[in-house]
Parts: structure tokens; sequence; C-alpha cells
């Protein structure tokens, strides 16, 4: 069984189309991101799904059970807001345990759910506090916990770490996972930041203008993108474009000639204008160059050190080219560097639909 399932979703503010006959099936404890640009949809899926909004059309299920007209309480769901959304004047013992009371269960109950929210999340040192004396990690683990209390089968997380800085993200991030590892309950989480998907998830589903484009294992997304915008949104730096031309010799990119052997579907490439992609850490540089199919040298134009990288900008036939060197090298501005290129390091999308080949 699903733990929640998409069918035929619909969703219309007057005359525009938000969301356009959305299908979707997440596993019983999936962790399940939504991402993509501002304004896709992402996070009014979730919201559809949470029962905040009505839909046009089509049904969720959750569970089995359809609750496409169902309220928010009945559904089943915990959700963690991008803004905390603490009550200001209660503890975090209180936040915590309000809904709970609001429900009418038993004290006993609301205690031992408390207690273990906050054993869980490690805020036990908090529970008299006010959401004022905590930190901004404090506020979203209490947030976190608000929904953890109600022991649902799903949660919906909106954005819940954009508030917060890198460092604080990056540690939020590594107890997030952690906590589903623990709890393994289905989680649908939206960001728009493609680390925090790619860490997280056990599957992405990338969104675009109301539509799913490509709904994934991370690792499938990154080396098998289904068309140009997926592979453009996915990786950091992002991917490299150029136009090129398949022909009898192989791949002409400007004035330069490569082979596409290596290639996976090398066989199916036909002759004529194609968008050709490769990621700049797939750019050869070092030792790595000997073994490459093509072999050149470009200048590099600008650095960007990251310490245990160095992003190079440069030039190549005509092209912007990006690639990512060890931040040990002793490179500098103007310098020449000898890179190489393999057909099976790139990807091919059809020049007009913009559709992998």
């Amino acid at each position: 069984m699903h733990s929640v399932s998409v069918k035929d979703l619909k969703l219309n503010f007057g005359s525009v189309e938000v969301l356009q006959d959305l299908n979707i099936d997440i596993n019983d404890g999936e962790f399940l991101v939504l991402l993509g640009s501002s304004g896709c949809g992402k996070s009014t899926l979730l919201n559809c799904i949470a029962g905040l909004l009505d839909i046009t059309d089509g049904q969720i299920y959750i569970k089995g059970r359809n609750v496409t007209w169902e309220e928010p309480s009945q559904r089943g769901i915990g959700m963690v807001f991008q803004s905390y959304a603490l009550y200001p004047q209660m503890s975090v013992e209180g936040n915590l345990s309000f809904g709970l009371k609001n429900a009418k269960l038993p004290a006993a109950e609301i205690a031992t759910r408390v207690a273990r929210a906050a054993e869980i999340l490690q805020i036990e040192p908090l529970l008299k506090r006010k959401p004022a004396a905590l930190s901004g990690g404090q506020r979203q683990r209490v947030a976190i916990g608000r929904a953890l209390v109600r022991d649902v089968d799903v949660f919906l997380f909106d954005e819940p770490l954009s508030n917060l800085d890198a460092k604080l993200r990056a540690d939020l991030r590594v107890e997030l996972k952690q906590l589903h590892r623990q709890l393994e309950n289905t989680m649908i989480y939206v960001t728009h930041d493609q680390v925090e998907a790619m860490t997280l998830a056990d599957r992405i589903a990338i969104m675009r203008a109301g539509k799913i484009q490509q709904l994934d294992s991370p690792n499938e997304i990154y080396n098998r993108p289904v068309n140009k915008y997926v592979a453009d949104f996915i990786g950091s730096p992002s991917m490299n474009f150029m136009n090129g031309k398949i022909g009898a010799k192989g791949l002409t990119i400007g004035d330069v000639t490569l082979p596409v052997d290596g290639y996976k579907a090398a066989g199916k490439l036909a002759k004529g204008n194609v968008i050709v992609g490769i990621r700049p850490e797939h750019v050869a540089t070092g030792n790595d160059v000997r073994d490459a199919a093509y072999k050149t040298k470009v200048v590099a134009d600008l650095l960007e050190p990251m310490g245990a990288d160095t992003l190079v900008w440069a030039q190549f036939a005509g092209h912007e080219l990006r690639l990512r060197m060890d931040g040990q090298n002793k490179i500098e501005e103007g310098q020449e560097i000898e890179i190489g290129l393999n057909a099976e390091s790139m990807h091919f999308f059809d020049h007009k639909t913009e559709e992998r080949l």
C-alpha cells in the first residue's frame, strides 16, 4: 500500500492552472523531496496534500483512505512550516502539548508524547523556555516536535530550514535524516535547495510550472536527467551546455570534433543539431587527462577557490566552460590548463524539445 497517492490532481486559481494532472505515489516510510524553483507549485502541492487548499479536480489518498475533502486535522498528517509558527506566550512544553490538549487526549498520554518528542529532538533542557529565548535551530526543533507529538504516519515539511544560516542548515539536515531513519515514517519535504534534496531524499520529484519533470532517486536524476531543465537544476555548479552537431565523424562543437563512441546511446544519436551537457566535475584534469578520448588546453579566465576544490572558468570552442579542479593545485588566472573530454560523461539533449537523447 502506498502511504500517499495523488491522482489526476488539478488546481486552478481562477483561469490560471497552477497544478496540472499530477500523479504521484509515495511509498510507506519514504522520504520524498519536492524540488523546484519559486512558483513551480511544490508548496501548493504540499498544501493540497495537507488539506490547506481545496483542489479543482482529482483525488488524494493517505494510507489507502480517500481524504480529498477531509479537514487537515482528520488526515493523519503532521506539518512543519517555513516560519516556526510557535505561540510566543507559551513555553516549549506548552507549544508541544497545545494541539494534544485541544484533541482532549488524557494528560498522561500528552506527557508521554511530549517527553518522547523532546528526547528524540534533544530539547529536554528547553521545555520551560519561551520561543523568544531560543535560537533559530532550537525553534525549528520545537516546530518539528509539535508535528512529532501528533504520532501520525505522514510528516509534511515546507522549506523548514530556509530561515537558518548555512552551518545550522547543514547540521539540521543530518538530524532530519537521522530522525527519518529512527521513526521510519513517510516524509514529504519541499525545498528549492538541491543540496537538501540530494542529501535527504530517497526520491526527488523535480517540478516546473505545475508539472513533475522527473521522479527518481537522486543518483539517477544526477546521472540521467530526462531533459535540459532537470540537468541544469541538479548539480552545483550547474552543468555546462554547448550547441553541437552530430555528424559522420562524431560530435562537432564550434571548430572542434570529438568522438561519441563512449556515449551509452551513441548508436541512437541521429545526425543533426544537439545540446551537449557536461558537468564541471566530469571535465578531466591532471592525471585523468591521459585516459581521455579528447585532449586540449584552455586558459583559466577566472578562479573560484572553495578550499577542497577550485572552480575554473574558461572558454572552449566558443562556449563558456566551467571545470572543477583539486583545490590544492597551484593555478593562476591566465594560466593554460590541459583538459580532457569523454563522451561517456556527456549528456545529449534534443535541440528543439530539450529532451534527453
